[in-house]
């Protein structure tokens, strides 16, 4: 299959090295078998060529998941599985291969750290509000907690909150409250540890607010000011989660008031919730800063406070261009976090820690679930927060011992050709309808890359810290999923809200009808929509705009303005208007949304942005791989 920058034949993926059985018949060899290994952040991708006189054939190509960190020789597996799959794809062994190409590119490792940057102190005050999903009752209800081993006649004229363990029956909660009203007992509400609430309100003669699911009911406090709030459904609490309805409920004066506001803040958009309020004291606070970051630039330094938040960081990154390193304050969470960059890539290269530097930071403001302290039912808040994606760039040694050991394991001998930004280029410029000026912009998972190419002018290059793994964090953490595969998915796939057995409402309004019935575990729920029809749920409460929400607005807080950020640094005197055409690669590249959203963003710039289609038949894949073959042939092998 002869072509110019052209055709090629897809082959699946390979463990196996010695390739497929020649199926080539009497095809000539006296040309220059070479393969090109792109090595990503989260993918490796392989291409097989013929190189001849005037001339390369392209034969096959694949990908495989990167093994281990980008520039480590962990790396050689993977290698081994997308050149394997290329050579089949190919038809040819490997041991007719003359040369393996790898590009030069130092590892761009990409840390990340969401860092708290307010304080929730909470010293006078217990509280629950873990939503529970079926809560009982409608209303609010004050007065001071009490055992229901102790619920009787004693308590007449008082009012009172009932603490009900999980060792007492419905049926029998239920029963001894109606006795205790009628002996003058003023029953405001009450607690429960079991998933009962429904069933003892269904049961009192008087309606009561009651939440239940608070498995350490043990640790309520007893004796203690309380009030009780159960909304009705598709509602919100009102005055739990009011400051000043919680002060009028304790009765505080302004400093106490000021003590609690935490609580009413944290409580807001649950359904249910319970505060009690104890002895000063009994719920400890302890304040952790959030820290600084110091940016260290070419001629200034400047240190920045964390709960200034992203703008200010980045702001500060802009200030000291080009930065040379970034360190964290010690003691704190971000001193921690760059820290840990270092000494991993210290370990997984051999490289001395205080040797690396970190060459790029990329600060969004965003929220993380914190656990609530005094709470007894494992609730969380959402505090407000800093995401940290730090980029360490380290010499060009690890990517020689990648080389050395890729050689080492196939017999084929591996050579480090161009920099990646730069064979990125020559890979995107076989897209069609492209001419420089061109510039590339390689979304991955770890880093953002921009390189520039200008008519009789060297590359412009740059890598910006941030990417696909950070959006997936983002999503995750804004919506409180601990599984990041979920938050892959969701970052990945529309979404969808089944509303019956044989409907579903996709994200963009419109309905969705199914000739069969769909399963019973996705009915009333937002799922995920995969590319051959399946749909899978999403475990979380969160409605289905709230997700969308959080999924978009992760994609534009970390692609969107990565994009603009490099392509303004790659840019003569930074000005975009000197770029005509933008081709998107990598494989965030073929995010159903991140590209229309860039386009968008460029098009205000009068740029040209569209995905890649690397030789016309590769979408925005291999374009590094393809390169470096043309490199390659280009320098003459």
């Amino acid at each position: 299959m002869n072509a110019r920058l052209g055709d090629r034949a897809d082959g699946p993926d390979a463990d196996e090295w010695d390739g497929a059985p020649d199926q080539s018949g009497d095809r000539e060899r006296s040309s220059t078998l070479v393969v090109g290994v792109d090595i990503g952040n989260s993918t490796t991708e392989a291409c097989v060529a013929s190189i001849e006189p005037l001339e390369i054939a392209y034969l096959g190509s694949s990908l495989a998941n990167t093994t281990g960190i980008k520039g480590t020789t962990a790396n050689v597996k993977g290698i081994v599985r997308a050149v394997g799959g290329a050579l089949a794809g190919a038809g040819v062994k490997l041991d007719e291969v003359s040369k393996l190409l790898v590009n030069e590119a130092t590892p761009v490792i990409s840390g990340m750290a969401m860092e708290t940057i307010t304080e929730t102190v909470i010293t006078e005050s217990t509280m629950i509000g873990h939503n529970p999903e079926t809560p009982g009752g409608i209303g609010l209800g004050v007065g001071t907690t009490v055992p229901f081993d102790r619920l009787s006649s004693n308590h007449a004229g008082e009012r009172v909150i009932c603490v009900i363990p999980g060792d007492v029956d419905f049926a029998d909660a239920a029963g001894a409250i109606n006795r205790a009203v009628r002996h003058g007992v003023d029953v405001e509400g009450a607690i429960v540890q079991h998933d009962d609430a429904r069933l003892i309100a269904n049961r009192l003669e008087r309606a009561i607010p009651i939440v239940d699911e608070v498995r350490q009911i043990d640790k309520v406090p007893l004796d203690m000011p309380a009030a009780v709030e159960v909304a009705a459904p598709g509602h919100s609490i009102r005055t739990l989660s009011n400051t000043y309805g919680l002060a009028t409920v304790f009765e505080l004066d302004h400093d106490e008031t000021r003590m609690v506001a935490p609580v009413s803040r944290a409580l807001a958009g649950n359904r249910s919730a319970v505060v009690v309020r104890t002895p000063q004291g009994d719920i400890a606070a302890r304040q952790i800063p959030a820290g600084s970051i110091t940016l260290i630039g070419a001629k200034s330094r400047l240190t920045v406070e964390m709960d200034a938040g992203a703008a200010a960081i980045m702001s500060g990154v802009h200030r000291v261009q080009p930065l040379e390193d970034a360190v964290g304050e010690p003691g704190t969470n971000v001193g921690g976090m760059l820290a840990t960059v270092r000494a991993t890539m210290g370990n997984l290269t051999g490289q001395s820690a205080e040797r690396i530097r970190i060459h790029d930071v990329l600060a969004v403001d965003t929220f993380v679930p914190e656990e609530v302290r005094g709470g007894l039912a494992g609730e969380f808040r959402l505090e407000n927060a800093v995401a940290l994606a730090a980029m360490v760039h380290t010499s060009r040694r690890p990517m020689e011992q990648v080389a050395a050991e890729a050689t080492k394991t196939t017999g084929v001998e591996m050579l480090i050709e161009g920099v990646e930004a730069n064979m990125a280029v020559l890979g995107a410029l076989t897209t069609p309808g492209t001419a420089e000026p061109l510039a590339v912009l390689d979304l991955g998972g770890g880093s953002t890359d921009a390189a520039l190419a200008l008519p009789s002018e060297p590359i412009r290059t740059v890598h910006v810290a941030g990417a696909g793994d950070l959006v997936t964090r983002l999503i995750a953490s804004e919506l409180g999923i601990e599984d990041l595969e979920v938050a892959e998915s969701i970052k990945r796939h529309p979404l969808a809200k089944v509303e019956s057995l044989f409907q579903v409402r996709l994200e963009d309004g419109s309905a969705h009808f199914y000739n069969e019935p769909l399963p019973a575990e996705v009915f009333a729920r937002v799922v995920v929509l995969h590319e051959d029809g399946g749909m899978a749920p999403i475990p979380t409460r969160h409605g289905l705009e709230r997700i969308r929400q959080a999924r978009r607005h992760a994609k534009h807080r970390v692609f969107v303005v990565n994009s603009l950020r490099a392509l303004e640094q790659v840019a003569p005197k930074g000005s975009m208007r000197t770029i005509d055409f933008v081709v998107l690669l990598g494989g965030s590249a073929l995010d159903f949304e991140i590209p229309e959203m860039i386009a968008a963003a460029l098009a205000e710039h009068g740029i040209v942005c569209g995905t890649g289609n690397v030789r016309g038949s590769e979408g925005p894949r291999n374009a590094v791989a393809t390169g470096l073959i043309s490199y390659f042939a280009r320098d003459g092998g």
